[in-house]
């Protein structure tokens, strides 16, 4: 079902210090940052050749990325974005094998403006899995 690694997010507190660190320090390639109110965070997409680092900043005071950084105020790995032939698809089965689809189950635009849905944690070994229509 799964396809290719699209991208490893991390959270951040500091969007423009971790953009310049990953920029200057590693040498990476990174894009403009993006809102995405709709998802409550504000992204930059660091290109690493085969895939993508997505950094998270928080937008707004309900973000939901908000209480990850109270209880790691220096950040860290917040999922892994896999990609999928068939979104819709892809979420039927999981439901029908007892996997958790995170909010209304309904796919949202997500920051490469394709549909996205996220799947619980507790089902995949304590990792947040994010599907992106590829």
């Amino acid at each position: 079902m799964i396809g290719r690694l699209n991208h490893i997010a991390i959270v951040v507190a500091d969007l423009d210090a971790a953009t310049a660190r990953w920029r200057d320090v590693l040498g990476a390639s990174v894009s403009a940052p993006q809102a995405l109110p709709e998802h409550g965070v504000t992204v930059v997409f660091v290109d690493s050749g085969n895939s993508k680092i997505e950094l998270l900043e928080p937008l707004g005071d309900d973000s939901p990325i908000g209480k990850f950084l109270e209880r790691n105020p220096d950040g860290g790995m917040h999922h892994m974005c896999f990609e999928v032939d068939d979104i819709i698809a892809a979420r039927d089965q999981l439901l029908a094998e007892g996997a958790r689809v995170l909010g209304s189950g309904e796919p949202k635009i997500g920051a490469h403006n394709k549909p996205v849905l996220f799947l619980h944690p507790k089902d995949f070994n304590g990792t947040l899995i994010e599907l992106e229509q590829a």
